[in-house]
C-alpha cells in the first residue's frame, strides 16, 4: 500500500501512484511556501525544502499551493500545460537549448535515476536556471555543508496575470506558455465549430462569385452600349458628309464641281469640261443614265471562264446576265445603293418574267432614281422611310438601303423579298447562314435529283447585298472541291477599267479573284438581301403598299 506524501491519498499500485501525483499535484503549480521558488517538480520540491530550510522541514508538508492557496491566479488548464509540458521531459533555458529532465515522477520511468545524487544535479540545474545570476541579482545563496541561506531581492510581475517569477527567464517561459495556452484557444475554437467557418467561407465564396457575375455583366453591358454608341456616331458623320443635307446639293452640283477641279488642275481641258457637261444636262433632261460607267457582257465573260478555267471549283452557279455600273465623280462616296440598283434593273429586264412589265422603262440616271422613290412615297409605300428622308432625295446626296430598294421594285410592280441577318452565326464574325442562304437561292432553278453540271447558268436576277455603309450585286456562286463556298460579287466602287478585265482572256483569271468574296471575308454586324420573287398584280401591289406601313423583314436566325 502506498501514501501520497502530500495528500494522504493511499494507493495500490506504483502506477496509480505516479498518476496520482501527474494528475492532482504535477497540474498545479509547485512553489516553496517558504520562498519564492516555483515551477519545480514535488522531488525538486522536497528536496529544496530540506536542504534549504532544514529547521522547517520536519514539520512542513509541501502542498502544491495547489491552485488552492490562491497565490497563483492561474487557470487549470494552463497549468495543465505548464505541467504536461515540464513533465514531457523538455524545458528551454534562455538560451533556448533543451535541457531534458530525469526526475522519476516527471520523466515516468521508474526505477531510473531516483538517486538523491541525481535529484540534487537536476534541483540544482533548475535552482541556477531560476537565479541565473546569485552574485548580482534576484537571488543570494551561500551553502555551507546541508545549509543554504536564500534572500528575496527582486521579483518579476507576470503582465498577463497575478503570477510572481525571481527571475526573467522563469517569467518569459511563464508568459511564453500564455501565448501558447491563447493559440490553443483559438486552434480548439476552430476544431469545436468547423461548420461555422465553413458556412462562413462559403457564404463569402458565393457573395464573390455573384459579384463577379454581376461586375462582368455590367461591363459587357457597358460595351455593347459603347459600341452601339460609336456605329451610331459613325454613321451620323457619314451622313453629315455624304447624306441628307449634306452640303453642296446632289449628283449635279458634285459633278460640276468635280470637273471644275479638273480643268484647274489641267486634267481636263475647257472644252471637254464643256462637252461633259452638255451631255450630263441631257441625261438628267431625259432620266436616261449615260452608258458611261457600265459594262456589259460580264456574265458571259464568266461562263467562258469557267468552261475551261476555275479547276479548284466543284460547282458554279450563275446569275442571269447583268451589266455593272461603277460610280462616276458625280456620285462618288454615296451612290452605291443607286449604283446597285441600275445593275438589278438591267438583269430584270433580260429576263422575260419581269420584261413584260419592264419593257418601257429604261435605266435611270441617279437624279432620276431619286425621282422615283419619292413618287413612291407619295403612293403610300414606306412612310417611316419617307418621314426619315422629309419626303425628299432629288439635290442630295443620301444614301439608300435595302428599304428603299424594295420600295423601287414594289413601285415597279416587282415582288421584294427583305431578308435581314442581323447578327453573325459563325466564329469569328461569320455569316455562314448567309451563304447557305445565297446557295438556296441559285440551287432553285436546278432539276433535283439529277447530277449537277459544274456549270449551272440560271435565270435568276442578281441579289442586292447591304452592309452598313456600302451595298453589292451577288452574281454568282462558287462551291469549290473541299466544300468552301464563295460569293461572286459586283462592287459599284470598282473602277469601269478594272471590271472590263473580265472581259479579257488574259486577265480574266487574276480578275475573277478581286470579285470572289469567301466567308472570311464578310464579317459586318449585319446584312440585308434583297431579292426579286416574281410580279405582283395590282391587288398584290396595293396589299404591298398598305403593309409597308411598317415594312418587316426575314430574320435569320
Amino acid at each position: 500500500m502506498l501514501t501520497c506524501e502530500i495528500c494522504g491519498e493511499e494507493l495500490m499500485l506504483e502506477e496509480d501512484m505516479k498518476t496520482h501525483l501527474l494528475l492532482s499535484h504535477l497540474e498545479n503549480d509547485m512553489h516553496c511556501p517558504l520562498c519564492s521558488l516555483a515551477g519545480v517538480s514535488f522531488n525538486e520540491l522536497s528536496f529544496h525544502i530540506s536542504t534549504a530550510h532544514p529547521e522547517e522541514h520536519t514539520n512542513a508538508t509541501c502542498f502544491s499551493g495547489s491552485s488552492k492557496t490562491k497565490n497563483v491566479a492561474i487557470s487549470d488548464r494552463r497549468m495543465a500545460q505548464t505541467s504536461k509540458s515540464f513533465a514531457s521531459g523538455n524545458s528551454c533555458d534562455s538560451s533556448g537549448e533543451a535541457i531534458t529532465s530525469r526526475v522519476h515522477a516527471d520523466s515516468g520511468q521508474t526505477g531510473k535515476n531516483n538517486s538523491p545524487h541525481a535529484e540534487s544535479f537536476w534541483l540544482k540545474a533548475r535552482l541556477k536556471e531560476s537565479c541565473p545570476k546569485p552574485s548580482t541579482s534576484c537571488c543570494k545563496e551561500t551553502v555551507t555543508g546541508n545549509k543554504s541561506d536564500h534572500t528575496k531581492e527582486e521579483q518579476f510581475f507576470c503582465p498577463m496575470c497575478s503570477m510572481v517569477c525571481s527571475s526573467p527567464f522563469i517569467l518569459q517561459e511563464h508568459v511564453e506558455l500564455h501565448l501558447q495556452d491563447q493559440h490553443s484557444d483559438q486552434t480548439s475554437f476552430i476544431n469545436e465549430a468547423p461548420e461555422f467557418f465553413v458556412y462562413v467561407v462559403a457564404e463569402n465564396t458565393d457573395c464573390d462569385l455573384k459579384l463577379a457575375i454581376q461586375l462582368q455583366h455590367e461591363e459587357e453591358q457597358k460595351r455593347r452600349q459603347e459600341e452601339a454608341w460609336q456605329e451610331k456616331e459613325n454613321f451620323k458623320k457619314l451622313q453629315r458628309r455624304f447624306g441628307v443635307g449634306g452640303g453642296g446639293g446632289g449628283y449635279r452640283q458634285q459633278m460640276e464641281r468635280s470637273m471644275e477641279k479638273a480643268v484647274a488642275s489641267g486634267r481636263l481641258t475647257s472644252a471637254e469640261f464643256h462637252s461633259k457637261k452638255a451631255d450630263m444636262m441631257e441625261s438628267l433632261a431625259s432620266g436616261m443614265d449615260d452608258g458611261s460607267t457600265r459594262t456589259q457582257g460580264i456574265t458571259r465573260a464568266l461562263c467562258d471562264y469557267y468552261q475551261t478555267g476555275g479547276k479548284d471549283c466543284a460547282h458554279v452557279w450563275l446569275s442571269a446576265d447583268t451589266d455593272h455600273y461603277s460610280s462616276s465623280v458625280g456620285d462618288k462616296g454615296w451612290g452605291c445603293g443607286y449604283r446597285n440598283f441600275q445593275m438589278l434593273l438591267s438583269s430584270l429586264q433580260r429576263i422575260d418574267t419581269y420584261a413584260s412589265i419592264l419593257q418601257d422603262r429604261t435605266v435611270p440616271c441617279i437624279p432620276r432614281i431619286q425621282g422615283m422613290i419619292e413618287e413612291a412615297w407619295r403612293e403610300g409605300l414606306d412612310p417611316q422611310g419617307a418621314s426619315h428622308f422629309n419626303q425628299r432625295l432629288k439635290g442630295t446626296r443620301a444614301w439608300i438601303g435595302a428599304t428603299e430598294i424594295y420600295v423601287l421594285l414594289t413601285s415597279l410592280g416587282v415582288s421584294g423579298h427583305i431578308i435581314d441577318f442581323h447578327q453573325s452565326t459563325g466564329a469569328d464574325g461569320t455569316h455562314p447562314k448567309l451563304f447557305d442562304w445565297v446557295k438556296q437561292y441559285f440551287c432553285q432553278s436546278s432539276q433535283s435529283g439529277r447530277l449537277l453540271p459544274r456549270l449551272i447558268q440560271t435565270n435568276l436576277p442578281p441579289l442586292y447585298l447591304q452592309h452598313q455603309g456600302h451595298s453589292r450585286s451577288i452574281v454568282g456562286l462558287e462551291q469549290r472541291k473541299n466544300g468552301e463556298v464563295c460569293l461572286l460579287l459586283l462592287d459599284p466602287g470598282s473602277s469601269a477599267e478594272g471590271i472590263r478585265k473580265l472581259l479579257s482572256r488574259d486577265f480574266i483569271s487574276t480578275a475573277v479573284r478581286l470579285i470572289r468574296r469567301f466567308p472570311r471575308n464578310l464579317k459586318h454586324h449585319q446584312y440585308q438581301l434583297v431579292a426579286a420573287q416574281g410580279v405582283l398584280s395590282a391587288e398584290e401591289k396595293q396589299a404591298q403598299i398598305f403593309n409597308s406601313k411598317i415594312l418587316r423583314a426575314e430574320r435569320i436566325p
